[in-house]
Formats: structure tokens, sequence, C-alpha cells
């Protein structure tokens, strides 16, 4: 077991490596669209790179999720092994949000073992879900 501070270390110690070892800057908040963002996780357990909408205003929400669905057979090209979640509910807050993801799991952030495959993996995932975007980000916000 790692006490809460050295696990917020090893944490720090990975995103910094995976920057550096992944230089470049992603899109993730950056869609121009409210409330719809790519983003990184890795924990205990799993990584994931998700695309999250999280519009309060539920018909905005829907609306994008939509749009999103529609564009699915293209978005599995990119990425085949995709999950889309209508109704995604957040462990942290129990909020209600519609994501699409993917998880690599068996991987542990306070497992430097298995730092590299988990870094290849959110790099790899993370580029197709932007090329996806910037190929049919006119579709997305009209």
């Amino acid at each position: 077991m790692f006490s809460r501070e050295e696990s917020r270390k090893l944490r720090q110690e990975f995103w910094i490596s995976f920057g550096k070892s992944f230089p470049r800057k992603w899109v993730l908040y950056d869609t121009k669209i409210k409330d719809f963002s790519f983003k990184f996780y890795f924990d205990t357990k799993k990584a994931r790179v998700s695309l999250d909408i999280e519009d309060q205003d539920l018909e905005n929400r829907i609306k994008y999720y939509e749009k999103m669905i529609s564009l699915k057979s293209l978005f599995l090209e990119y990425v085949p092994d995709a999950i889309f979640e209508d109704y995604y509910f957040l462990e942290e807050t129990g909020k209600e949000i519609s994501r699409i993801y993917v998880e690599k799991e068996s991987v542990c952030i306070h497992n430097k073992n298995t730092w590299q495959e988990t870094m290849v993996f959110l790099n790899e995932t993370m580029q197709k879900f932007e090329e996806f975007y910037f190929e049919y980000e006119d579709v997305i916000k009209s």
C-alpha cells in the first residue's frame, strides 16, 4: 500500500514523464464546444481515453451525443474498440454524462512496470480520437 502522499507523487511523476515522452499539445478541453472534451485517465486498475459530453443542458448533451452516434461507424474506423454510453455516471461525483471511451485493463499507476505500455496506449488512442475529431469537426459543430 502507498500513503496518500506517495500515491500523489507517483501520479505526478507519471504525468510529468508522459508529457516528456510524448510532448505535444493535445486538444483536450479546447474543442470550442462547451462541455465537449477529451480526457486521459489512469488509476490503480486501468487507463482510459475518453470523449466526455458533460453539458448540464440535457437537450444539448443529447444533441452532441446523437451527432457522435450518427458518425459512429466512421469513428469505429479510427477507434475500433470504442464504447459508446449515452448515460455514464461519474464515480467521483455521481454526475451523469455521455461518454465514448477506450480502456486498458491490468495496468496500475503505482506499478512503474506498466507505465510504458500505458503511455503508448494513451498516446496512440488519443491521437486516433483527435484525428477523427479534426476530420469531422465541422459536422460535429454544425
